[in-house]
């Protein structure tokens, strides 16, 4: 193609300047290899060179890069280091025959844009899925810091280990990329990924003939059984422009119609298509056998378009539109396509259209559903469901089916009891006398509450059967009808079994884990229990869920400087400002991601009881209700599981130290206290150490952060007047003051 030869010998001299100037280090993994054969830490070598570690980290990880004098003397110190201490190759050796195979190849693959795989006969491949490159999948690319490294005003806190706290799994040295941001400089485009090659020329058939090429672009499975995902381009306000397309999304049928229709014709005339519809995000793909080269297909987001359109494309992109969202509020193409790469290296698959969804997109990377097998005879490829997979269809019952679902509306008509396995809701009691004489109510909340349990946590994968007299087994999930009305419990503290706190009145529907804590607690008969649906396969299946979701979230915190480890005081005082992030891009990365995370695991339990109230009872009943994703059960289990484990740190501080919460609402909790601070409320070990299982501050799920502090007479005040004293919350900052945004106002989401 015309000009194409001196494109590439330009892009080698500028390659080779690069080297020369010294703008190019060492790879990541041997930067972490030099500074732990010296022996020095990373707050050694921050430290020297006026740095963060949490910086320093991101360097030796990839993440960014430094600039200015920062790059000068990292490399001048490197340099120094390699003198020192040079890698030594391990000796080569004769590589082993391979045994003899034959390959054929794979089913055609959707997820699998490159070229094609051969795949051994002796252990073949799903149609769906590429097989794994031998390099790390997840690996996150070295890119140019934009940020100056200014001084933080935030809390360092010390680190014992010279090793990345933050650093992803996968890191090392990537082979494919999830997604790159193509971008345009005076002298032509640019990416943020120099690995991936740059069109040759600034034409939409330029475009989509790069697309075209075989880009190092894509998500690798995260199973054997699994599939992969099509790697995405992000797009540019510089890069609408030198393309000539619309900095806006057109608001007519008729433009829109127009744009559609020139962008597919560009694509067509190099054997490439285009969605249907286009919005802010769009595929572009070449079929098997179509001209132009082979089969590929690549997703496309147009940063600027973010947030227009109709709801349908809104909707397809919401989860984007954050991603891209910088520190000034503005939609960034470069910040959108690194967040994707960091998401992406953290959680294994790329976001979706909304944290749920994502969350549903995750389980079934880590945990397919699916496995395909290859007829050896015919040579045809068969899917089935893998053991232990959640099957599909609705097979609900009536004390679980949701609120949406008809079998709960006619048990409900009869006279019948649902399950009501929900978190604490809007309880609250008298203060006893010591109480009342404390001058503050704190507010501590529970970090990742469902994170905590999910992990180990045995859930319903089968079906549940209908037993009669059931036999007590606290490993197997279900639902069991229960009498707790005459079981004593801490008159203190909020009833553990049900949602709102007071005593039950009568015979119910609980999940296991309630079941089995006040058996083992509170001596609960399980003998007395009547009937049960049961499980017919019981297994922790949130594990590697839990593991990624976990992962990702403590290493976003640990950017902001939350790390685990740190006492009470650092904590309150990193907390306090981690979300003074100014201007950096860093820190900004680190709490989107944490949010999003955040995001994700709640809308991940709350997706096994989706109501969509937007489709028609019938669609839902078909479309929703009918997935293998409705299991109301699940989430009932979890959510058990969740307030049962705050139930029980809120016993064992109140054993140790005499004080329980005044309030509960979700997984918030009010203390009556001396001072504005919770410090006072926490169980400590003789050496200062906090107590295991009980109140603790720290940002590890589980763990509690303080909310607000407000004077206690204004809790009583709210509690005389028959309502939460929650709704303080937002109008009083940690220090007992009064916010001035909130003057007059009532905070209406109910949490502390």
């Amino acid at each position: 193609m015309p000009g194409s030869d001196d494109d590439m010998f330009a892009g080698v001299d500028a390659l080779l300047a690069a080297v020369k100037t010294g703008t190019v280090l060492p790879v990541p993994t041997e930067r972490v290899r030099l500074r732990e054969a010296a022996g020095l830490t990373v707050a050694a070598v921050a430290q020297a060179l006026g740095t963060r570690t949490a910086t320093l980290e991101s360097w030796e990880a990839g993440r960014t890069e430094p600039t200015g004098d920062r790059l000068t003397a990292y490399r001048r110190l490197l340099e120094g280091l390699a003198q020192r201490y040079s890698a030594t190759p391990a000796p080569a050796e004769s590589p082993a025959p391979a045994p003899a195979s034959t390959a054929t190849s794979a089913p055609d693959r959707a997820a699998d844009p490159m070229r094609p795989v051969p795949v051994v006969t002796a252990a073949p491949q799903p149609p769906a899925a590429p097989v794994a490159a031998p390099a790390p999948a997840h690996a996150q690319p070295p890119r140019p810091n934009t940020r100056a490294d200014t001084p933080s005003r935030r809390p360092t806190p010390a680190r014992t280990s010279g090793r990345p706290a933050t650093q992803r799994p996968g890191e090392s040295a990537a082979r494919w990329w999830p997604a790159v941001a193509l971008d345009v400089a005076a002298d032509g485009w640019v990416l943020d990924v120099p690995q991936v090659p740059a069109p040759a020329g600034p034409k939409l058939t330029d475009l989509f003939t790069w697309l075209g090429t075989g880009l190092p672009l894509r998500i690798e499975r995260l199973h054997a059984a699994g599939r992969g995902g099509d790697g995405m381009v992000v797009l540019t306000a510089g890069a609408l422009a030198q393309l000539g397309l619309p900095t806006t999304l057109p608001s007519t049928d008729r433009a829109l119609t127009a744009l559609q229709v020139r962008l597919a014709k560009a694509a067509a005339s190099v054997g490439m298509e285009v969605s249907d519809q286009i919005g802010p995000t769009f595929r572009a793909f070449r079929r098997k056998g179509s001209a132009g080269g082979p089969r590929t297909s690549l997703g496309v987001l147009v940063a600027p378009w973010l947030g227009q359109g109709d709801a349908r494309q809104q909707a397809t992109s919401a989860l984007a539109a954050p991603l891209a969202t910088g520190p000034d509020g503005s939609l960034d193409g470069l910040t959108l396509a690194r967040r994707i790469r960091a998401f992406t290296a953290d959680l294994g698959v790329a976001p979706g259209a909304s944290t749920a969804s994502t969350a549903m997109l995750l389980l079934d990377a880590v945990r397919p559903r699916i496995e395909w097998v290859r007829d050896e005879t015919t040579g045809e490829w068969t899917s089935h469901l893998r053991d232990g997979a959640l099957p599909a269809g609705d097979l609900c019952v009536a004390p679980a089916a949701g609120a949406r679902h008809p079998l709960t509306r006619q048990l409900l008509s009869q006279g019948g009891v649902v399950c009501e396995e929900e978190d604490y809701k809007w309880w609250a009691r008298p203060l006893t006398e010591d109480e009342a004489k404390k001058p503050f109510a704190v507010a501590v909340d529970v970090c990742a509450s469902y994170l905590s349990v999910t992990e180990s946590l045995r859930l319903p994968v089968g079906p549940l059967k209908l037993v009669k007299q059931p036999v007590w087994d606290e490993k197997i999930a279900g639902l069991w009808w229960c009498d707790f009305t005459a079981t004593p419990v801490d008159e203190l503290l909020p009833h553990p079994a049900t949602f709102h706190g007071m005593p039950p009145t009568g015979p119910g529907w609980y999940a296991t884990p309630t079941v089995a804590y006040m058996a083992s607690t509170y001596g609960f008969n399980p003998g007395t229990i009547t009937d049960a649906y049961l499980s017919v396969h019981t297994a922790p299946m949130l594990k590697e869920w839990t593991g990624r979701v976990r992962a990702g979230y403590k290493r976003a915190y640990a950017v902001l400087g939350l790390v685990d480890g740190l006492g009470p005081e650092a904590f309150l005082a990193i907390y306090a400002l981690h979300k003074d992030i100014g201007s950096d891009p860093e820190l900004a990365d680190a709490l989107t991601l944490a949010g999003l995370y955040k995001n994700v695991y709640k809308g991940g339990i709350g997706k096994w009881a989706d109501s969509a109230r937007h489709l028609d009872d019938q669609t839902w009943l078909e479309k929703v209700a009918a997935s293998w994703a409705y299991r109301p059960e699940i989430r009932f289990h979890i959510i058990a599981a969740a307030r049962i484990a705050a139930h029980r740190r809120l016993r064992k501080t109140l054993q140790l130290t005499g004080r329980a919460p005044i309030a509960v609402n979700v997984d918030s909790y009010l203390y009556a206290a001396d001072a504005p601070s919770p410090i006072e409320l926490l169980p400590v070990k003789e050496d200062g150490s906090p107590v295991p299982g009980a109140l603790r501050l720290g940002i590890a799920p589980g763990s509690h952060k303080h909310e607000s502090s407000f004077p206690l007479a204004a809790a009583v005040a709210v509690m005389e007047r028959r309502e939460h004293p929650s709704r303080l919350v937002h109008q009083y900052g940690t220090d007992g003051g009064l916010l001035a945004q909130a003057e007059g106002g009532i905070a209406e989401d109910g949490e502390f």
